[in-house]
């Protein structure tokens, strides 16, 4: 809505004609029409008189706004869509173009427009005149700058993208100051590099060091799911998440150790006595494989630093003092089996 589509609203809103506004503002009745018709545009000295009587601000008499909610958002886009499937680019171009215009200062909207710019972009040369290619790089550059982490890092990715596609991996490298160094996706834009640029090691280790370090979240994710059964007294749905804690292990070939140790608090609370012995007799036997995962091809490209036998002798006498002290164990008193194990220690 422009200015003069504004002035006309809340005319007619409060009935009155052309020639009573403009004998309030002391201008022409002609001059009045010309502002609503579109023709000419009031006197910049006229502007504040016009909006309080009115009573809009002067943002609203500007149709100036600087935010637009998420629907309007959508409505903006599914508009830009429609039209792409009916009419030539280079109108749509203008059309959007114009969009960012009113409302310069909605980083979500230039965002959303500026990809579906890219993404209905035609492979013919631009008319004379438009640059469609430094005019959707434009608005993601602007939004470089934003104050908004997500809306910086969502432009350094749709930047880092064009340039990945035109051969560009410098320029596109330098995108990636724009990531967080917590974003797993800085590593990962960074590996595609490596691989792109001939560096096939870099690339490999890169990978693998996401590949661990997701594990290491998703398990801890399940560790603390399985613990929390456990608390509300559920240990059925306890050993649901120590199964998926355990097909996780097995995934990333994080050896034999954990696959019993994933057990331990879980059989404790079960209180099942075979399941006990199996779960410590397989914890004692692979004790010593605590760190097989360094040899795994999963990370065949990652320098571990060598084992200290000071830490695996750590967690062998952790796990001694435990069963010795029978801690959470009084279940299993009186079980030969049991007795047998712990004079065996």
């Amino acid at each position: 809505m422009n200015i003069g589509e504004v002035i006309r609203k809340h005319r007619k809103a409060r009935g009155w004609t052309q020639e009573t506004l403009a004998n309030y503002l002391g201008v022409t009745t002609p001059a009045v029409n010309k502002w609503e018709s579109g023709s000419t545009m009031p006197d910049i000295t006229l502007l504040a008189p016009i909006a309080r009587l009115l009573d809009v601000s002067l943002d609203e008499l500007l149709s100036f706004r600087e935010e637009l909610t998420q629907d309007e958002i959508r409505a903006l886009v599914r508009t830009a869509e429609q039209k792409f499937a009916q009419e030539p680019y280079g109108a749509v171009f203008l059309w959007v173009r114009e969009q960012i215009r009113l409302y310069p200062n909605c980083e979500p909207l230039i965002h959303a427009l500026a990809l579906e710019l890219e993404a209905y972009r035609p492979a013919q040369e631009c008319p004379e005149g438009q640059d469609w290619n430094a005019f959707i790089l434009s608005c993601h550059e602007r939004l470089l700058a934003s104050r908004e982490e997500s809306m910086r890092t969502a432009a350094a990715d749709a930047l880092y993208r064009y340039h990945l596609r035109r051969g560009e991996y410098e320029k596109a490298g330098s995108y990636l100051d724009f990531f967080s160094m917590q974003n797993p996706e800085r590593k990962r834009k960074k590996a595609v590099l490596y691989d792109k640029t001939g560096q096939a090691d870099k690339a490999f280790q890169t990978y693998e060091e996401l590949l661990l370090a997701d594990y290491q979240i998703l398990s801890a994710v399940f560790s603390s799911l399985s613990d929390m059964q456990l608390k509300s007294g559920d240990p059925g749905r306890a050993r649901y998440y120590v199964e998926k804690k355990q097909a996780l292990d097995r995934l990333f070939e994080m050896g034999d150790y954990l696959q019993y140790m994933d057990e331990l608090e879980l059989v404790q609370a079960e209180q099942d006595r075979d399941k006990t012995l199996a779960c410590v007799e397989g914890l004692l036997a692979h004790m010593d494989s605590v760190h097989d995962f360094y040899k795994a091809p999963l990370y065949a490209h990652i320098a571990f630093k060598p084992v200290d036998p000071a830490f695996g002798e750590a967690v062998r006498n952790g796990i001694l003092e435990e069963l010795r002290a029978e801690t959470g164990f009084s279940y299993m008193e009186g079980d030969p089996r049991w007795a047998r194990l712990l004079a065996a220690l």
